[in-house]
């Protein structure tokens, strides 16, 4: 016998992907007899939910194609959130089999096989829709632009004033140090090059040319550190970055050009050299390190007081906190409260799989309370709809926390397609999925990156580099691409790019890699933006990219499917009622003739949207045309240049 379900056809599942609480949900599968009487087997869902199974049996049978039969079932979600599991057992006069696998195409199995899986999520779920639309752009604070003061001194010696020290680099060109200071056992994070809140603000209108509409800025709240990751003070602006007065002009003068700020909200842990644990005694009052009685004792957890204490991944200088303790709670709220009233349009959430559910929903409650439309993204590295940690399976995606998260695995599906550890049978097959396990809300509030302050830079990736634990510190620090790779990479960066915001959710450039910044990990990839030395070549291409994507709304806003056209060729359709955007690369080094036709583009919400037979597209960069045949071809045929790329826009 044989039989064939694919969870991404709405053929054998329908709706699409994820679905709301108390929805209905149809499946089917086909079956073909394999003996000469040719008898319809016996066919029951199985359903895992709530810790319980249940058992379906099918409401209909009708013909399928050939011999085979369709069994249909309709199943009822819970009206609670989370995940629902499925597969299909199947009876025959010759025993017991089982029909299973993870996503799309299953397989026959003569034991209990892998289930699929159904996301389900809160029917009031709603995510900021002008995020979802937006290009948004990544900044590290002290390495994107000096304002034209110069370095805040002033800033630097309140630092110096309590005691710390504070490595200046005057010129901007610098490469960032990495190596340990004189005398000291470790490397510090403690040298800066000054960028500052008013350097940003006098490149707001180089951001608005490319059509953002966020930028999302590592943390800017007062301390020790360049990266500022280890907070001393969250009321307080890094007196290095400038004060609350040109925070507040940058946030207004970001909104009078239709682009609003996300901050970075580090709730995890906070530094050792701060108000609230102040190891050094730098500050007034007492620090739970100080005194048993401190009023932020109950933040933090001692096996022996004060020199032994729970802290973030073993690091000393990173106490973490307990989030749930009330004071803590109460704190944080009056954080939000502080920074909400400046108009910031949301927060991201650093290490959030290190923040208990209970804390994440309360973020989103007192969120949301401020402004309804204000973002909560979350810093989680893998798939975040089956994320299990300590407690269980974590709740992101089921409504009541996260908007969305960091979308690494994009990110990965991405580079390994266009180095060619991968083809794009596997770059759309990972898409695909998580089409499939999102959210739709979930899915358009998405950071889609290329790059962050903690990967290796995309161009570096894309030109061939090693893998960031392949090469020492010191290695990493004098690795440079040849002539010849950088080309490449700059070549694989503008396909990825042309990916990047083709896909669901909001595509993300982080500062600087769209003038050709390279480097290798942390601190190689925080180096400072190279004014007046910008591959403008290269940026006016990103810059074309990011500019459709800010102002076509079918990438803004349409459904989306994706299709492997061949192992070298990968396309992306967003389709909004009559308009659509096909995007379409070519990772290999020949040229290619490609047939698009509307059967690859079977799977997903897309199926049955879109005809290619007599369409009109062109393409939004060289203005060629392509019409479409008609008839029963429906065939788009392309020629696409090596490493090359199409955004084609339908034309009514």
């Amino acid at each position: 016998m044989q039989a064939v379900h694919n969870s991404r056809m709405l053929e054998f599942r329908a709706p699409f992907g994820a679905v709301k609480t108390g929805g209905n949900v149809s499946l089917s599968i086909i079956t073909y007899a394999s003996d000469a009487s040719g008898a319809a087997p016996a066919v029951t869902l199985r359903l895992w939910e709530n810790g319980a199974e249940r058992l379906i049996e099918r409401q209909s049978v009708q013909n399928a194609a050939g011999l085979g039969i369709r069994h249909v079932f309709t199943a009822k979600m819970p009206e609670s959130a989370g995940l629902v599991w499925y597969y299909f057992i199947i009876d025959t006069h010759e025993g017991r089999s089982y029909y299973g696998g993870k996503s799309g195409v299953g397989y026959l199995s003569d034991c209990e096989p892998p289930s699929f899986q159904i996301t389900v999520y809160d029917r009031r779920f709603k995510t900021p829709e002008g995020f979802a639309q937006s290009v948004v752009y990544q900044i590290f604070p002290d390495r994107f632009a000096r304002g034209r003061e110069g370095i805040n001194m002033g800033g630097v010696e309140y630092h110096r004033s309590l005691g710390r020290t504070v490595s200046l680099h005057e010129d901007w060109c610098d490469e960032p140090c990495y190596l340990p200071a004189g005398g000291r056992r470790d490397y510090e994070p403690n040298d800066f090059f000054g960028g500052s809140l008013n350097g940003i603000r006098e490149k707001l209108d180089y951001l608005h040319d490319m059509g953002v509409g966020f930028i999302y800025l590592n943390p800017i709240f007062e301390s020790p550190s360049n990266h500022r990751y280890n907070t001393s003070d969250y009321m307080r602006i890094d007196p290095i970055l400038g004060t609350e007065d040109d925070f507040c002009a940058l946030v207004r003068e970001a909104s009078e050009r239709g682009i609003g700020v996300i901050l970075d909200g580090v709730f995890s842990h906070t530094g050792d050299d701060s108000i609230y644990f102040d190891r050094f005694g730098r500050y007034a009052g007492d620090g739970a390190y100080e005194s048993r009685e401190s009023q932020y004792a109950k933040w933090y957890d001692f096996e022996r007081f004060p020199d032994k204490y729970r802290s973030w991944w073993g690091f000393e200088s990173l106490p973490e906190v307990n989030e749930n303790e009330p004071s803590y709670m109460d704190f944080i709220k009056s954080v939000l409260e502080k920074w909400a009233g400046f108009g910031i349009s949301g927060w991201r959430l650093d290490v959030a799989d290190e923040l208990p559910d209970k804390f994440i929903a309360f973020l989103r409650r007192e969120v949301k309370r401020l402004n309804p439309e204000s973002l909560l993204l979350g810093e989680v590295w893998e798939e975040a709809s089956d994320k299990h940690g300590f407690s269980g399976r974590r709740k992101y995606v089921d409504g009541f926390e996260l908007d969305g998260v960091m979308n690494y695995p994009f990110r990965s599906a991405l580079m390994d397609y266009l180095t060619g550890k991968t083809d794009a049978h596997c770059f759309c097959g990972a898409l695909m999925t998580q089409l499939e396990a999102y959210p739709e809300p979930f899915m358009r509030a998405q950071l889609n990156v290329l790059s962050t302050h903690d990967t290796v830079r995309a161009i570096s990736v894309l030109g061939g580099a090693p893998g960031r634990d392949e090469l020492t510190r010191s290695e990493q620090a004098s690795f440079t691409l040849s002539d010849e790779a950088l080309a490449l990479g700059k070549a694989r960066f503008l396909l990825a790019c042309m990916l990047q915001v083709a896909y669901t959710g909001a595509p993300c450039v982080y500062y600087g890699d769209e003038v050709g910044l390279t480097g290798m990990a942390d601190p190689f990839s925080r180096r400072p933006f190279p004014w007046g030395k910008e591959d403008e070549a290269l940026r006016k291409k990103v810059r074309e990219i990011t500019r459709l994507r800010a102002s076509n709304g079918a990438l803004m806003r349409g459904r989306c499917a994706v299709c492997a056209v061949d192992d070298d060729v990968a396309a992306i359709l967003r389709v909004y009622g009559e308009s659509s955007v096909l995007s379409v690369v070519n990772r290999s080094g020949s040229a290619k003739r490609v047939a698009v036709t509307n059967a690859l583009f079977a799977e997903g919400e897309c199926s049955g949207l879109v005809d290619f037979g007599g369409a009109l597209y062109v393409d939004a960069f060289s203005g060629k045309s392509f019409r479409a045949g008609g008839g029963d071809e429906k065939t788009l045929l392309l020629d696409i240049e090596p490493l090359g790329g199409l955004m084609l826009i339908s034309i009514t």
